[in-house]
């Protein structure tokens, strides 16, 4: 059974930047995801996790992801979160919707025994496995992988070509650069027999012209997410 962790009130520093960020949240919600980063940003001394090291740029950056990621989740999926690196998205958004089941695949060992860490310490169930992604689909099945910061369209299309029987789709979250990402997995032919749609997009915040993006792929013919 895992410890239950002393309930320590918000920082000041959370609360301005979930303010400045017109972001409300519950009060129990807002502690657990100050537990996770409070927790991660310790380990990152060692590890490098993040350059994420204030609460205006978790905020800003890491959590205003989650919460568009999170609205386009369906109740009980099973979400794979591929190359989670600091736990971004995947603890955050096993925070949010703890309806849904999430796993975390980190192929760097060192990355993924933090992770495990992290989670044991926070006290979420969200398997880690110390894994390429594609490797996990060769046993299991997901509703979704989502994923940030990780790989270019075109290289994302390619690890999950032959896996497409235990994924429905895929959830990339992007920022300005990825109509060139299109423009070039088009051009490789990555997206042939895949549908692509953008089903979220919004501010950055850091410049008024930077849009961050979730790209939807999945393959053509199917209907699910007509």
């Amino acid at each position: 059974m895992t410890a239950t962790r002393p309930t320590m009130p918000i920082d000041p520093d959370f609360a301005a930047a979930l303010a400045s960020h017109s972001i409300e949240m519950d009060e129990a919600m807002a502690q657990r995801l100050q537990d996770y980063v409070t927790v991660m940003w310790r380990f990152n001394e060692q590890l490098n996790l993040t350059r994420h090291t204030t609460w205006d740029l978790f905020v800003g950056r890491d959590l205003r992801d989650c919460l568009q990621l999170a609205p386009l989740l369906a109740e009980g999926e099973e979400v794979l979160d591929m190359g989670s690196g600091n736990g971004v998205p995947g603890i955050p958004l096993a925070i949010l919707r703890p309806d849904i089941e999430v796993s975390l695949a980190e192929s760097v060992a060192k990355r993924a025994k933090a992770l495990s860490e992290i989670v044991a310490e926070v006290g979420i169930q969200v398997p880690v496995y110390a894994a390429r992604g594609e490797d996990l689909m060769e046993d299991f099945r997901f509703t979704s992988v989502v994923s940030r910061a990780v790989g270019s369209i075109a290289k994302f299309c390619r690890w999950i070509e032959p896996h497409w029987m235990m994924v429905d789709r895929l959830l990339l979250i992007k920022g300005p650069k990825w109509l060139d990402e299109r423009g070039e997995a088009r051009h490789l032919g990555s997206l042939a027999n895949l549908q692509m749609r953008k089903v979220a997009s919004y501010p950055l915040g850091d410049a008024e012209e930077s849009e961050g993006v979730i790209l939807q792929i999945w393959p053509k013919g199917s209907t699910r997410y007509q």
